[in-house]
């Protein structure tokens, strides 16, 4: 699977069981990068997409159970350390801020399965700058 998350500067994902931001800008990149395959969501983060049409986006809980390789997954709120190896890429959207949180990014970027393959910067549209990377597994 290809699995997309948005972090501030240290990994955070969600503080009181509620993502930290998110950003109109974002979520069109997202659907631009995913566009021909299906991009998997949880209940929770298809709230953000609700009037989006013509994208093959899949809401189920279960996501993280179902997708398949070429499958994208957005995920706000889950913990993701147990199907690491499911990922085969991720694309890591960097608010380039620091936020309270009290659920952190689960994977280790540091331990030589990662390799950054790509990162550009885009202007988001609550955020000034937002970073998209591309990280790919290093076999």
């Amino acid at each position: 699977m290809i699995l997309c998350v948005a972090v501030d500067d240290k990994m955070g994902m969600t503080f009181n069981r509620r993502r930290q931001s998110k950003d109109a800008l974002l979520r069109k990149k997202l659907l631009e990068i995913s566009k021909g395959h299906r991009l998997y969501m949880n209940n929770y983060s298809a709230k953000q997409f609700e009037n989006v049409s013509d994208y093959n986006i899949v809401v189920d809980d279960e996501m993280l159970d179902k997708a398949c390789d070429e499958d994208f997954c957005f995920v706000e709120n889950l913990p993701i350390k147990g199907y690491e190896q499911l990922i085969n890429k991720m694309f890591i959207f960097r608010w380039n801020r620091l936020y309270p949180a009290d659920m952190f990014f689960d994977i280790s970027l540091d331990d030589n399965n990662w390799i950054l393959d790509s990162a550009i910067e885009f202007e988001g549209n609550s955020h000034k700058n937002i970073t998209m990377e591309e990280w790919i597994r290093y076999e």
